[in-house]
């Protein structure tokens, strides 16, 4: 392999990329606004939870527990409705996710109940269109609810908590999902617009027919592939450093690990990508071909099957076994495990190795997909 081709093979990457203004655009731009998009648009949180209440009771007591529902944060008690007929419109309009029904004698039937009685009954009528919402506000409706029973209880008796439980959380203390999303926005991004770049490179070639004159060098297959693939390496390198700095920046997202770590990992993971899309582009020889081909190989195994969106544990068992062979997976991994948890080499060793196996197979698979031979 000669240092002198592959430069010059480079250098004629990037005379074309300056030439063509949409690749930049692709190349700079769409990272930046697809982390500011995602990292605002896409939100675990659940707050401001629309709460309307029917309180039938209308004591002490009753309001107490509307109160504590106020308390915590997340429920927004914004409406008092006067009967169980409002309810179900009120659901269908949209107007409220959860409705609180009191019943009229809650206040006797809960001393009854600290008495050794039945428990007092309170309804919760939850919107469960969105199945995934709807699991979260029951369990943060339980929560208020067996708080403010075993509260009531211990003041009737006037005694204090046998129990004190103090908590902490490691690694995401805000409980922010923003914080865990914006880096799998980094590995996800990174995957994408790797292998569309370079899908484009070779089948470029063939569509404007200059891959006759490049057939016509001694230049080597491997030479082609590598000297194609150093700018957009380079470019893939920028990208992250400038989407992790946004992340840092603009998100607030904690950074605790080695930047020279990820930079390496991050280094031999668009090697591999660069090579799928190289890859792609040898093999369609079209350039829209390419670019579909790319988009369905990287952005949908990429962003539904890494870990990212969809915790893996919760798929099944024949999806999990497919997330296997998805890199973004392992990577995805990395860039939450530097960023939050600040972990190294004694944590990061597997995925680190499978970067380089994927680097590798990206390569190899390049190199054989490309022929220098006219047909």
């Amino acid at each position: 392999m000669s240092l002198q081709r592959l430069l010059a093979v480079a250098r004629k990457e990037i005379i074309q990329l300056r030439r063509d203004p949409r690749s930049l655009i692709l190349a700079f731009i769409l990272p930046l606004l697809l982390v500011v998009l995602f990292g605002y648009a896409i939100s675990w949180d659940i707050t401001n939870i629309q709460t309307a209440v029917l309180d039938r009771d209308g004591s002490q007591l009753s309001r107490k527990l509307v109160d504590a529902f106020r308390a915590t944060g997340y429920f927004q008690v914004d409406r008092v409705l006067d009967s169980e007929a409002e309810i179900g419109p009120l659901l269908q309009r949209g107007d409220a996710q959860i409705v609180l029904v009191i019943p009229p004698d809650f206040s006797d039937l809960l001393s009854s109940a600290e008495k050794g009685g039945p428990p007092a009954p309170v309804q919760a009528v939850v919107d469960g269109s969105d199945a995934n919402t709807a699991t979260v506000i029951l369990g943060y409706a339980e929560g208020v609810v067996r708080s403010f029973t075993d509260r009531a209880i211990l003041e009737d008796l006037e005694v204090r908590p046998p129990l004190q439980a103090d908590s902490r959380v490691w690694y995401n203390e805000e409980l922010e999902s923003r914080n865990m999303i914006v880096p799998g926005l980094v590995a996800v991004i990174m995957m994408i617009i790797a292998a569309m770049l370079t899908s484009l490179t070779i089948a470029r070639e063939w569509e404007r027919g200059t891959m006759e004159q490049l057939a016509s060098t001694p230049v080597s297959r491997l030479e082609v592939v590598l000297g194609k693939l150093l700018p957009y390496l380079a470019i893939g390198m920028i990208d992250v450093a400038t989407t992790s700095a946004l992340g840092v920046l603009l998100f607030h997202v904690p950074f605790r690990g080695s930047a020279a770590l990820l930079a390496v990992l991050s280094f031999f993971f668009l090697l591999g990508s660069l090579g799928l899309g190289m890859f792609i582009s040898a093999r369609a020889r079209s350039q829209l071909l390419a670019t579909q081909v790319a988009m369905i190989a990287t952005f949908l195994p990429a962003f539904l099957l890494s870990g990212f969106m969809f915790a893996i544990e919760v798929m099944p068992r024949a999806l999990r076994a497919v997330t296997f062979l998805i890199p973004a997976r392992y990577f995805v991994v990395v860039t939450r495990g530097i960023f939050l948890k600040g972990v190294g080499i004694p944590v990061l060793h597997v995925q680190g190795l499978l970067m380089v196996a994927y680097a590798v197979v990206g390569l190899a698979a390049a190199v054989a997909s490309f022929e220098k031979e006219l047909r």
